[in-house]
């Protein structure tokens, strides 16, 4: 236990600096604190790390292959000094129609979990769940949030808080939503979800105010290539969002 405690706190160090750059590539710009004060850091005992955004100060939703089972998870939050401190997952609610392999080959599969705390996080707001039922054209715009590194690789660049304007394209729908850089269409480097982006959130503005609409999930290079600063892959909460609603209420949490 001691063992995992150290490796998450050298984890933290180098990703969870409040002076750290920009996370997500391409130069995207610091999230407003509205969104801000939603997203928090997970960290795993195997030396990942994943967003993922807060629906009740003790529940967060992230992306299912952020919390795989055979590791142990933690919450990042600052004290009242800015220091990272650790906070426990109680337990892991996953949908139970995830596929890992049909993630990896960038296809849809049910990628959402719940993680619900062991105690409330004093630091968060927790953000609205979008309406049921929205559809997607190609071109509609989207905020993607998260903790991710700015630079592909470079681990001390990652962990403040950041959100890129991306619009949607090819032909969106209910199972996936590939979105890229309106500027670059994906063809060049631009902006773009990266490692440690996973299972931050997605936003659209309904009624004046962000609500989620999605986690992310993946993420490609220029031209579909390896990497980042090409597409970001969400998994749209229009079929789960129920699942979410009821697993939230069995956890007790009304959302």
């Amino acid at each position: 236990m001691r063992a995992m405690v150290r490796a998450l706190v050298i984890l933290i160090t180098l990703i969870a600096s409040p002076l750290s750059a920009a996370a997500m590539v391409g130069g995207a710009g610091a999230a407003s604190p509205e969104i801000a004060r939603a997203i928090v850091l997970i960290v795993g005992s195997r030396g990942n790390f994943c967003s993922g955004v807060a629906l009740a100060r003790d529940l967060v939703l992230t992306a299912a292959h952020c919390v795989l089972p055979g590791a142990d998870y933690k919450i990042v939050e600052y004290d009242s000094a800015r220091q990272p401190q650790l906070r426990d997952v109680r337990s892991i609610t996953a949908h139970p129609k995830f596929d890992i392999k049909t993630l990896l080959a960038h296809r849809a599969t049910a990628d959402v979990a719940l993680l619900k705390l062991a105690a409330p996080l004093a630091s968060v707001t927790p953000a609205a769940l979008g309406g049921p039922g929205f559809t997607v054209a190609p071109a509609d715009a989207f905020i993607v949030a998260g903790t991710g590194v700015a630079t592909r690789g470079d681990g001390k660049s990652g962990g403040t808080v950041r959100a890129a304007n991306l619009v949607a394209t090819g032909r969106p729908g209910t199972l996936q939503i590939r979105l890229h850089d309106a500027a670059t269409k994906g063809d060049k480097a631009g902006l773009g979800a990266c490692t440690g982006d996973s299972g931050g959130p997605v936003f659209r503005i309904e009624n004046g105010a962000p609500a989620i609409i999605g986690v992310v999930s993946w993420s490609t290079g220029p031209g579909n290539a390896g990497g980042c600063g090409g597409l970001t892959g969400v998994t749209p909460l229009t079929l789960y969002r129920e699942w979410i609603t009821r697993s939230a209420k069995i956890l007790g949490n009304q959302i």
